[in-house]
C-alpha cells in the first residue's frame, strides 16, 4: 500500500473503507494489511504515550458480514505487538467507551470495528481511550504511522469478555434510580426497531426488566445483511417502517437504532415520528425542566421553531456547525468556560449529555426519554405534551448540489467561493438578510414575500456536494426559497452542478 491509500481510509474521525466485493466499481481497500497496520499503529502510538509497552485493547464489533475477518486482524494486531486482545464479540460503539469506565476488565482502550449506517460492504474502525474518542488528527496520525510500518513486537494473548450484559444493567438502574420503581413501564408496550443492527438488546435486557410488553418489536435478530431496511433513523423507509410498527400494534412508544447505536430516533403512540427537529425538542424539554437556562448545542440546520421552543423554555440555543464531534467539542468547550451545556445534539440523532461523558449513545438517549415517559405516565399524560407547542415548519427540504468535471478537481475551493460571495450579496437583495449568528456556510433568512423562512448553504465535510437546507412558514414557500437560491448560485454553473436544484424546482436544465 502507498500512504495515499492508507490516508484515503480516514473518514473524519474514523477508518472506514470497502470491506467486502461485490458491488459494482468497490473494490476492497479495508485489507488484512490495512486492519493490522492500523491498529499496530494505534498500539505503537499509545504505548509511547502512555510507557507501557504492555496494553490491554478491547475489541468489539457490529453484525457487518465482514466483521469476523476484521475482528481477526485486530487481534491478532494487538497479540502480535506484545499487547493482551480483550475480544467482547457483538456489541454497540457505546458499549466499548463504557467499558473503560470499569477498572475490573483493565483495557487501556478500545477498538468498535463498525461503518455506523453505511451500507453491508462497507467497514471501519473506531478507537477510544478513557477519556474519549479520537480526533480527526490522531486517525492521520496513526495512519501515518501505518503507512510506515510503525509496531512494536511480543507474544501477546487473547481473552475473551462480553460487556453488554453489564452495560444494559446499568441503564436498567438508571431508570429505577430516577423513577423510584422496579417495573416502571409496566403496561407500557414498547416497539423496538433495530433494524438487525447490533441494537436488539435493548428490547430483552433493557425493556423486559422494566416490565415493558416488547411484543412489538421488529428486526431484532442481528443480520449483516439488513434484510429489512438500512439501520439508520434517517433513512425514510427505516422511519416508516417503525412508524407503521407502533400503528398496527397500538404500542406506547417506538425506538429505532443505527447499526451500532450511537444514534437513536423514536415514535410516539400515534405513530408520528420524533426525529431531527422533535427529538432535539424532547430532549431539551426534558433537561431544561432538570437544568434552567442551559444551553442546548446544536447542528447548524436546526430550525428556527427550535429556538423559539427552547427560547420560551428559559434555554439557550446554540447553533454550530454539522459533524457530531463539532457540537461535542463545542459544548465541553462552553461547559469549561462556565456556561452549562448539557446536551450537544445533531439533527442526525447524534445526542451527547454531558452526565454521559458527552458520550453520542443512542440507548442512553432513549433510556433518558423514557424515564419521562414513565413519569408522565403517572400523571396522566403523554410523552409528546412535552413539545405540542414546538413550531413547525410548513415545508422543509434538502438539496444537495455538486460540482461539474471543472469544478471537482478544487471543489472545496469553488464551494467556499459560492458561499462567500453569496453572503456578500445578500445583504443587498430585498427581502433577505444574513442570520445574525452562523457558524457554518451562510444562513439566510426570507421574509414572508420571500419565502418565509430560511436556507443555509455548506460545504459538505467529506463529499464534493453543497448541501442546501432550507424550510418555510408558509406553503409553497419553499418553492420561492429555492427559486431565489437558484439565481444567487447560476452565476458558478461551470463548477457547480445545479441540476438537483432545478429538478427541485421542476426546471429541466440548470
Amino acid at each position: 500500500m502507498q500512504r495515499e491509500d492508507w490516508m484515503r481510509l480516514k473518514s473524519g474521525t474514523d477508518v472506514r473503507g470497502t470491506a467486502l466485493e461485490g458491488v459494482g466499481g468497490e473494490h476492497v481497500d479495508l485489507t488484512d494489511q490495512a486492519v493490522t497496520g492500523i491498529v499496530k499503529a494505534f498500539y505503537f502510538r499509545l504505548a509511547e504515550q502512555t510507557g507501557k509497552k504492555h496494553l490491554t485493547i478491547a475489541i468489539g464489533h457490529d453484525p457487518r458480514l465482514s466483521a469476523e475477518r476484521i475482528s481477526e486482524c485486530a487481534v491478532r494486531a494487538v497479540t502480535e505487538s506484545g499487547g493482551t486482545a480483550l475480544f467482547t464479540g457483538l456489541c454497540s460503539t457505546p458499549s466499548m467507551f463504557m467499558l473503560l469506565k470499569h477498572p475490573a476488565y483493565g483495557a487501556d482502550a478500545s477498538v468498535m470495528i463498525t461503518a455506523s449506517h453505511l451500507p453491508y460492504n462497507k467497514n471501519g474502525l473506531k478507537f477510544f481511550l478513557p477519556g474519549g474518542g479520537l480526533e480527526g488528527r490522531d486517525i492521520s496520525e496513526i495512519l501515518s504511522l501505518a503507512a510506515e510500518g510503525k509496531c512494536l513486537t511480543g507474544k501477546g494473548e487473547k481473552k475473551e469478555a462480553s460487556f453488554m450484559d453489564t452495560y444494559a444493567a446499568e441503564l436498567v438502574a438508571l431508570v429505577r434510580d430516577k423513577t423510584g420503581k422496579d417495573k416502571p413501564l409496566a403496561g407500557k408496550k414498547i416497539a423496538v426497531d433495530a433494524g438487525n443492527g447490533a441494537g436488539g438488546f435493548y428490547a430483552e435486557k433493557v425493556l423486559l426488566p422494566l416490565g415493558a410488553d416488547i411484543s412489538a418489536c421488529q428486526f431484532l435478530q442481528p443480520d449483516g445483511h439488513f434484510p429489512n431496511h438500512i439501520p439508520n433513523p434517517e433513512n425514510k423507509d427505516a422511519m416508516r417502517s417503525i412508524c407503521e410498527r407502533v400503528r398496527e400494534t397500538h404500542a406506547d412508544f417506538g425506538i429505532i437504532f443505527d447499526t451500532d447505536v450511537d444514534r437513536a430516533g423514536a415514535v410516539d403512540s400515534d405513530g408520528e415520528e420524533i426525529n431531527r427537529n422533535r427529538l432535539i425538542a424532547l430532549i431539551a424539554a426534558i433537561l431544561l425542566e432538570e437544568q434552567p437556562g442551559a444551553t442546548i448545542v446544536t447542528d447548524s440546520v436546526t430550525s428556527d421553531g427550535l429556538t423559539q421552543f427552547i427560547t420560551a423554555r428559559g434555554g439557550i440555543h446554540f447553533r454550530f456547525r454539522r459533524g457530531y464531534k463539532n457540537v461535542i467539542d463545542k459544548a465541553k468547550e462552553l461547559c469549561a468556560a462556565g456556561q452549562n451545556a448539557p446536551l450537544a445534539i445533531e439533527t442526525s440523532g447524534h445526542a451527547a449529555l454531558r452526565e454521559n461523558y458527552f458520550l453520542d449513545d443512542g440507548a442512553y438517549l432513549v433510556t433518558r426519554l423514557l424515564i419521562s415517559l414513565a413519569r408522565l405516565s403517572d400523571q396522566g399524560k403523554h410523552i409528546s405534551d412535552l413539545i405540542r407547542d414546538l413550531p413547525e415548519p410548513a415545508e422543509a427540504a434538502e438539496v444537495r448540489p455538486g460540482f461539474t468535471e471543472a469544478g471537482k478537481a478544487d471543489f472545496k475551493k469553488y464551494g467556499q467561493q459560492a458561499i462567500e460571495d453569496v453572503r456578500a450579496r445578500v445583504p443587498s437583495i430585498p427581502g433577505l438578510s444574513l442570520a445574525p449568528e452562523n457558524y457554518e456556510g451562510v444562513r439566510i433568512n426570507f421574509d414572508k414575500n420571500s419565502g418565509d423562512g430560511w436556507a443555509l448553504i455548506r460545504m459538505s465535510l467529506h463529499e464534493p456536494i453543497l448541501p442546501v437546507n432550507f424550510e418555510s412558514n408558509s406553503p409553497g414557500g419553499c418553492k420561492i426559497i429555492a427559486g431565489k437560491l437558484f439565481d444567487l448560485l447560476r452565476k458558478y454553473n461551470e463548477h457547480l452542478d445545479l441540476s438537483a436544484l432545478a429538478r427541485y424546482l421542476g426546471r429541466q436544465n440548470a
